[in-house]
């Protein structure tokens, strides 16, 4: 009796054990809570003609990331000036460190952009040409992402338009892309950065349903309308305008360069666009270039983001100065479409008070010309902002 009390007593412990350690390997489910905020604050010089000084919480956002093992979730809504929207909405699964697949609606990979949020660009506002070329706009798609020592390489297939907010029906037909970016970065550690890339991109066209002459509901034409505002948030102030009409497809094309030892380093992008046009129109074609010089005058250096493919956020207590220039040109007298031509100056202070609060201040000098939004403007920008994130 006594041997088979120690038998079934051995048993239970082995069993109990194995139990342990399955329960042990199962993996735990996480919800992180995530948020922004920011405040800004502007002066214009001269105002009028849609400028008034002012402040504004341009974006308010609450979301949550959510894992389970090799799967990840995230859902982020924003709210500014009255209106709610979506943000990052997508699904992941995490094959291994070095690879992802990720579905839903979020900002694919294109260009140098694509590694930072909208709150984190460096000189506080993304660059007018990005803007305008939607370089970096969410669609809704899924992407790849292979990231392991020298290479980087992001590949999407995307449905463009209004897919997050209209039915396909309503959009006659839909728009569906490809785009990619890849990455080559010889030198990525703290201390000494080296990295070139280029990115490409092509879409069909969009269309929407219209009433033709009959009263029967039809697909338009193909077209894409591309459009950005003076960098500020405070006012909206549109500045290029390209209505494209008979289109049939956009072609996208932008290397990429940074550089960047101890603390002071060098980023750049170059953008190309090419529309495609029915027989009888002229393509159209624009094209921008921006540069950024970023000093970290107090810091020990520029660090390196694996996982966006740019540098690092600096670290807590460093104050950085970027001086930067960005062109764009919009317009295409053989289309006979004029867009605008714009340059934009700017000197950026950021201070890093730790890693969930961020101050910025910008002077800007930014004119455009020959634009059928806005003929002939230019304006001298002061506009500080407190960022929270977490």
């Amino acid at each position: 009796m006594r041997n088979l009390t120690l038998a079934a007593a051995a048993a239970l412990s082995l069993a109990f054990g194995a139990f342990s350690a399955e329960a042990q390997d199962e993996p735990k489910f996480s919800v992180k809570p995530t948020g922004r905020v920011l405040m800004d604050g502007a002066v214009y010089m001269p105002d009028g003609k849609g400028f008034a000084d002012g402040v504004a919480l341009p974006d308010i956002r609450l979301g949550a990331k959510a894992s389970y093992g090799k799967w990840a979730a995230k859902i982020d809504i924003g709210f500014g000036f009255g209106k709610l929207s979506f943000k990052d909405v997508f699904m992941q699964y995490n094959f291994n460190q070095y690879n992802f697949l990720r579905l839903g609606y979020f900002v694919h990979q294109f260009g140098l952009n694509a590694a930072t949020s909208s709150s984190m660009k460096p000189a506080m506002e993304a660059p007018i040409t990005d803007t305008f070329f939607n370089a970096t706009g969410r669609n809704l798609g899924v992407m790849y992402v292979y990231d392991k020592d020298k290479f980087f390489l992001g590949v999407s297939g995307i449905v463009g338009g209004t897919s997050m907010t209209s039915p396909s029906n309503e959009q006659g037909k839909v728009s569906i892309g490809a785009l990619n970016r890849f990455v080559y970065r010889p030198f990525h550690g703290d201390g000494l950065i080296t990295q070139v890339g280029i990115s490409l991109w092509y879409q069909s066209a969009f269309h929407k349903r219209i009433e033709n002459e009959d009263g029967d509901m039809v697909v338009s034409p193909g077209f894409f309308d591309y459009s950005a505002g003076f960098p500020t948030r405070v006012c909206k102030v549109s500045m290029l305008g390209a209505d494209v009409d008979h289109a049939k497809g956009v072609f996208k094309l932008s290397p990429e360069i940074v550089v960047a030892k101890d603390r002071v380093a060098l980023e750049g992008q170059y953008y190309y666009m090419n529309i495609g046009r029915s027989t009888g129109y002229s393509n159209y074609r624009a094209q921008g270039v921006y540069g950024l010089l970023r000093g970290l005058l107090i810091g020990d250096g520029y660090g390196y983001s694996h996982g966006d493919a740019g540098l690092a956020t600096p670290a807590p207590g460093s104050l950085e100065m970027i001086l930067g220039y960005n062109y764009t040109d919009a317009n295409c007298g053989k289309a006979g479409i004029y867009g605008g031509r714009s340059n934009d100056y700017s000197v950026t202070l950021n201070y890093y008070f730790n890693k969930y609060v961020l101050a910025r201040l910008r002077y800007s000098y930014t004119d455009v010309h020959d634009s059928a939004v806005m003929h002939n403007r230019h304006v001298n920008t002061i506009q500080a902002r407190i960022q929270f994130l977490f």
